[in-house]
């Protein structure tokens, strides 16, 4: 099973990126496919999830109205808007089960890092 992540980069604050993850190795029915950050010096913090199956996406409150999970095929897509300097972070996507805390997700994949700047 691998996640492969890509798309991160340096943009300008108010700018956007879309980041893309790969699915494969495996059928994800059942499961939640997420994108966490891990900032400089900070603990790993759930940014949004979407269901595989139907669809239905949950996002942090510093997310909502600013970021759009997706899902075409076998990839799955984090588009970020209106970035600020505070979401700079290393962004990875992860796949579980549903029900369990994204803390023991199944997959994850190795992470993009994502500068904005000021």
């Amino acid at each position: 099973v691998q996640l492969q992540a890509s798309g991160g980069g340096l943009v300008q604050a108010g700018g956007s990126l879309r980041l893309s993850c790969a699915a494969s190795g495996r059928t994800f029915s059942g499961y939640i496919m997420g994108w966490f950050r891990q900032a400089p010096g900070k603990e790993r913090e759930f940014v949004g999830t979407i269901s595989w199956s139907g669809g239905s996406t949950d996002y942090a409150d510093s997310a909502k109205g600013r970021f759009t999970i997706s899902r075409d095929k076998n990839t799955v897509y984090l588009q970020m808007d209106s970035l600020k300097p505070e979401d700079t972070a290393v962004y990875y996507c992860a796949a579980g089960r549903y029900g369990s805390p994204w803390q023991s997700y199944d997959y994850w994949g190795q992470g993009t890092l994502v500068t904005v700047s000021s």
